[in-house]
């Protein structure tokens, strides 16, 4: 099978290396891919972003799958110009990406199918803003109704700041704030069927103990030692089955990847958004665990012949820290060089924003690299995490020490 794999991240990073480790898979493609891909794939260069330009690929390629890693081409319709020529597409149309590309779309879907989810209104006007503001009180939850890569999230107990936000937004959501400790969990569906994946829990601040602003996140661990074992259940029953219904009695089914956002409050599970891709870094974290290979795995969601798939997982623990830039999510700099990386046993260093220029690796965005570590538990899979991306040097950068800290202490103390 010939896949072509889109995006550049440490998400895409992580699919190659699934994709390339299935045997079913006989040629892996990244456009355009990144030094860390360009180890184990062909990359090419490539604006993710031109439809055209991605189709181009795939036809001069020949090949049978491309797999899409980013929203944004999903949003703008990329798997509908692949399916209509005729091309295997893991990642779902224009009209079903609005999951993501609206939080206003996803609520109507949730209210429609009966998910639970956080009450909320779609303000526009500042009058509007500000009576909702005071409906929910402290503290204020604003998100932009459209794509922000991670980051058009606002929660705050100061109603200045709450405003100014929503005010910077054409169009928001505001909605009662969710008090309970928040999970991942990912659905592939083949927009009948949908397989839960384990659940992941990712860290959104750029510092220590949850301060400073949010990111696209800086680091995750799965499996989740403290969840309800009944967690994925639950999730598929209440969430991913009845959104992949709704979606597929509306005319526009769901193929691909349904990133549920989920906390855990004491009235159950609430859906705090949805994802149309895999999630950055939770990929990193899941995609080492996945036994079940992951080419096979995609190319039957894109054909709509998950009926007899199941998952398998190993039994190991993963814990991903992520490399950011020096003025990360602000004004990340870039082309810092990158020396020193370390060659681990049980360690996965993925590449987000790097590149390369002649001998040098250098820094090319805000998050740099996501260092896995795998264990037979999540203290052993820390170490080995944190071991790997203190040896990194890039002047500047930064790292959070306490990824997994909590749970990986409770977990000892089972």
């Amino acid at each position: 099978m010939k896949i072509l794999l889109v995006g550049s991240g440490g998400r895409e990073h992580a699919l190659a290396l699934g994709l390339q480790a299935d045997p079913a898979c006989t040629e892996l493609h990244c456009a355009p891919g990144n030094p860390g891909t360009a180890q184990i794939a062909t990359n090419h260069s490539l604006d993710v972003n031109n439809n055209e330009a991605v189709l181009s690929l795939a036809k001069l390629l020949s090949v049978d799958l491309v797999v899409v890693g980013p929203e944004v081409p999903l949003v703008n319709g990329v798997a509908d110009l692949l399916r209509a020529a005729g091309i295997a597409t893991f990642g779902p149309s224009r009209a079903a990406a609005q999951l993501e590309g609206s939080k206003d779309f996803a609520k109507g879907v949730m209210r429609d199918a009966g998910v639970p989810t956080a009450r909320s209104f779609t303000c526009q006007t500042q009058s509007e803003m500000e009576h909702a503001l005071d409906s929910f009180g402290a503290p204020y939850v604003v998100k932009d109704d459209g794509l922000a890569a991670g980051k058009g999230v606002v929660v705050t107990d100061d109603r200045q700041v709450a405003l100014e936000h929503a005010i910077s937004c054409k169009r928001v959501v505001i909605e009662e704030f969710l008090n309970g400790p928040e999970i991942s969990l990912f659905g592939i569906s083949d927009g009948r069927n949908v397989l839960p994946m384990e659940p992941a829990q990712d860290f959104k601040r750029a510092y220590d103990f949850d301060k400073g602003p949010n990111t696209g996140g800086m680091g995750a661990y799965s499996p989740l030692p403290w969840a309800p074992d009944d967690i994925v259940d639950e999730t598929y029953e209440k969430v991913l089955a009845p959104m992949i219904a709704e979606m597929a009695a509306r005319g526009t089914p769901f193929v691909g990847l349904l990133y549920a956002g989920l906390a855990l409050t004491d009235h159950g599970i609430r859906v705090i958004e949805f994802n149309a891709r895999f999630g950055d870094p939770e990929t990193q974290v899941l995609i080492p665990r996945l036994k079940t290979p992951l080419a096979t795995l995609l190319y039957k969601a894109a054909t709509d012949s998950l009926d007899d798939a199941v998952l398998e997982w190993r039994d190991d623990s993963a814990v991903t820290v992520v490399l950011a830039a020096p003025g990360y999510p602000d004004a990340p700099q870039i082309n810092g060089v990158i020396t020193n990386i370390p060659k681990i046993a049980d360690t996965k260093i993925f590449h987000a924003g790097t590149s390369q220029s002649g001998e040098n690796l250098l820094s090319n965005g805000g998050r740099v690299m996501t260092v896995t570590g795998i264990g037979s538990d999540l203290t052993q899979a820390r170490d080995l995490a944190y071991r790997a991306i203190s040896q990194i040097e890039l002047p500047g950068s930064f790292y959070r020490s306490d990824i997994a800290l909590n749970a990986s202490v409770a977990e000892k103390g089972n």
